[in-house]
């Protein structure tokens, strides 16, 4: 980071401007690029001198948005993909080879799951869980071709929190990649590079969009581990258009304001609901009754915008509540402009067993809040509404 502010930096890091003079960047919506000449055709395709080839490699709108995101996330480089799994399928797969193994939190989005469990291992890649309740036991389960370290934090959807200080000196002391899913938290709440990261992934399709438009992703991180991801996404081709990365780019100008409405709206909802009667429990990082507030105070700017209802009476009593809900959205997505519901354990994380959704909290009546940027009593009003009239 440099010595500038985080909304500054958002805003005010831009492309070169062209001839027109313009203050906000274009859109290049192109295809490919031309070279002056054969011999300056050959010296971009050796990387002997910088400049645009073709889309699928670089083009002007995801650089801007990469040297945005990298600036306030603290990392050395990047590159842009179509999707948020593009980024964690990317992230893993360029480093690692045939015999590798991972070992990664339990606590993890479906999708990403579904990669370590039943995508990898065909291609010779094994992984291992280990459970946060028992990371001081994570030595034992590091094996001899353990190559990466993968952790989100907060988590999807249990709102877990991992010691980024302690998990960061964990890999360094084991000779791991620690690759951090920072999605829920966005760089505005947490840089887990500068607690030794070595690549942070984000689906830029939630926070960093913000308002539900377009997919995107993003691998952040060392230049060394960079250059590897950049290979790999240049000839697999996961790559983000020009318009969806002009979008994303545009949208990190306004990360900051966002977010601390995102987290405001949050933190009243959950304080509000905390002993409800018809909720088991309320999780929210930054409650006083989260396992690890402490932890979430210690290394978050704000507790984030998502919050787990749990509601008595099981799976049944959670369809009644998401079917009284008259104003607040349902659907898959989270960190838009407009609050989500969504139930993970028949959505999201439907592939796991019930077993393995116990074992990260996804009870049966668990419900996944993404407060939007609405008047917090509006919000309130309407998760108050829909649990009394699905008693």
């Amino acid at each position: 980071m440099s010595n500038k502010n985080f909304e500054t930096e958002a805003i005010r890091i831009a492309s070169s401007k062209s001839n027109q003079r313009e203050h906000s960047a274009p859109i290049y919506l192109t295809s490919s690029f031309t070279f002056d000449s054969a011999e300056e055709a050959r010296q971009m395709f050796a990387d002997e001198i910088p400049g645009n080839i073709y889309s699928r490699y670089a083009n002007p709108n995801s650089t801007d948005l990469i040297e945005k995101v990298c600036a306030v996330e603290g990392t050395e480089d990047g590159i842009a993909t179509a999707s948020g799994m593009a980024a964690m399928f990317g992230a893993i797969a360029s480093l690692l080879q045939q015999g590798d193994h991972i070992l990664a939190a339990r606590s993890l989005f479906g999708s990403t799951h579904q990669l370590l469990t039943r995508l990898f291992p065909k291609w010779g890649i094994t992984s291992t869980y280990g459970d946060i309740s028992d990371i001081e036991n994570w030595d034992k389960l590091v094996q001899p071709n353990t190559k990466m370290l993968f952790i989100e934090t907060p988590s999807n959807p249990g709102l877990e929190i991992i010691d980024l200080e302690w998990i960061g000196k964990f890999a360094k002391a084991h000779n791991l990649i620690l690759v951090v899913d920072n999605c829920f938290a966005t760089p505005y709440l947490q840089q887990p590079a500068k607690w030794g990261a070595d690549i942070v992934a984000h689906s830029a399709t939630k926070y960093i969009d913000g308002q539900g438009r377009v997919l995107g992703g993003l691998i952040l991180g060392k230049k060394e581990f960079i250059q590897d991801v950049q290979f790999f996404t240049r000839h697999t081709g996961p790559s983000i258009s020009p318009f969806n990365a002009w979008i994303l780019s545009r949208s990190m100008e306004t990360l900051a304001v966002r977010m601390e409405r995102h987290c405001a709206n949050a933190l009243k909802t959950a304080e509000y609901f905390q002993d409800s009667p018809d909720l088991e429990f309320v999780k929210y990082p930054f409650l006083k009754s989260h396992p690890q507030y402490d932890l979430a105070k210690k290394q978050m700017k704000h507790g984030g915008g998502i919050i787990t209802l749990t509601l008595k009476g099981g799976i049944e009593r959670a369809k009644r509540f998401i079917d009284e809900l008259q104003m607040i959205t349902v659907t898959a997505n989270l960190g838009d402009s407009r609050s989500i519901i969504t139930h993970p354990a028949s959505t999201t994380h439907s592939k796991l067993s019930e077993e393995e959704r116990e074992r990260v909290g996804i009870l049966p009546g668990l419900i996944r809040l993404s407060t939007g940027l609405e008047h917090h009593d509006d919000i309130i009003a309407d998760v108050e509404r829909a649990l009394e009239k699905s008693r």
